[in-house]
């Protein structure tokens, strides 16, 4: 049992807890019964009678509906998108960035978070990198910000050490300085809660096979629609104001639609949409504070036992900076990451050592076997806390 909720029958729905010691969230989350129900549901529908497809564009909105509660927006905010890679790059196009401006980003954050502003490198945008620390907040990139200064990106959790941002007061930062706000939240999203407009993003942007429990294949894109001016850098007839009823194209007709889908292009990922519903549903039940201070026992439990055989983790320590589900061991990876494999722990090799990530379903147990092999196989000097 969990002290926030029955974590014992949470874990039933993911088979593939029962079989491994699953500590690999912040890479992909295990399928759930009642997600794989959805998918198979859409699958019988398409066998049986070829696709009620209005009904599934129905579930969509629904779904896209559920996605604006989770994140404290409207549903016209909402674009489906097929990954955190893909809203991304929307995002950086649809700013208005010229030659001379500059973005911030944080130096040795996820890498397809910087590429799609160093692509705009090319129409003479500077992308500068303001150092990572345990901490970073608005205090960390203010005195970087200058006159050519017209936005920051970032994540809110970090994939590779567990850190979190302060991206709360980043973002009354750029709000001040009337800068952009573009926060990735692929490795936050289902475990840490997310308000977009306490975060006061002009975009927000994530996939959602981690903490959402969907097969890879799907993201969204949260659009501040007060930014009127940001609009897509491709169009298609799903993204116009006016979608000619013939279907034969207007030139006379550009204008983007008024909500999110000016930044969908075509047709959806509609099993994944339909996924989505259902792991939505199921995080709504547990409550995501509940999952957050779940993981962070865990977490608390795992720093605990590392710090009896005095292994050192990297990245932040405390609650307030760092993220409840990700943590990093410094175990080489080349000499552990086979030996866990073997023992049958699901873990992933990180730049620092052993990246462990926790889901709603991981327990205590889950833990102390982790442990109890690094225990039996003994660590190097090197791997002791300072």
């Amino acid at each position: 049992m969990s002290g926030h909720y029955d974590v014992d029958a949470v874990r039933k729905e993911f088979p593939a807890a029962e079989r491994i010691t699953y500590l690999d969230s912040g890479f992909q989350t295990p399928l759930a019964r009642p997600v794989k129900a959805a998918i198979d549901r859409f699958l019988s529908e398409g066998l049986e009678i070829a696709g009620p497809k209005s009904v599934w564009l129905d579930r969509v909105e629904q779904t896209r509906e559920k996605l604006a509660r989770f994140l404290g927006a409207s549903a016209d905010e909402i674009a489906f998108t097929k990954n955190t890679s893909e809203s991304m790059n929307i995002a950086a196009n649809a700013l208005p960035l010229r030659a001379g401006d500059k973005v911030l980003m944080i130096h040795g954050d996820h890498p397809n978070n910087a590429y799609a502003f160093l692509n705009l490198r090319r129409k003479g945008v500077t992308v500068a990198f303001v150092p990572m620390t345990e901490i970073v907040n608005a205090d960390s990139l203010r005195p970087y910000i200058d006159a050519n200064t017209r936005a920051i990106s970032m994540s809110q959790v970090t994939f590779h050490a567990g850190h979190r941002f302060d991206v709360e007061s980043i973002g009354a930062l750029c709000e001040e300085k009337g800068l952009y706000f573009v926060v990735d939240v692929m490795q936050a999203i289902g475990v840490v809660p997310i308000d977009a407009k306490a975060m006061r993003a002009t975009f927000i942007g994530s996939g959602s096979h981690k903490g959402l429990l969907v097969p890879q294949g799907l993201g969204l894109l949260y659009w501040d629609k007060s930014r009127a001016e940001l609009e897509p850098a491709y169009l298609a007839a799903a993204s116009l104001a006016d979608v000619p009823a013939d279907l034969i194209a207007n030139p006379d007709k550009l204008d983007p639609a008024p909500s999110a889908r000016r930044f969908e292009l075509g047709n959806f990922n509609l099993p994944a949409i339909h996924a989505l519903g259902a792991s939505l549903d199921m995080i709504d039940a547990l409550g995501v504070e509940n999952i957050q201070n779940h993981c962070f026992d865990l977490g608390d439990h795992l720093i605990a036992r590392l710090d009896a055989l005095d292994v050192r983790l990297v990245g932040p320590r405390a609650r307030q900076h760092r993220a409840p589900h990700i943590y990093v061991i410094a175990l080489p990876a080349a000499e552990w990451l086979g030996h866990f494999e073997e023992n049958g722990v699901r873990v992933s090799p990180e730049r620092d050592g052993i990246r462990v990530s926790f889901g709603m379903f991981n327990t205590i147990a889950d833990v102390d076997r982790l442990i109890e092999i690094i225990r039996r196989r003994g660590v190097k000097p090197s791997s002791r806390a300072a």
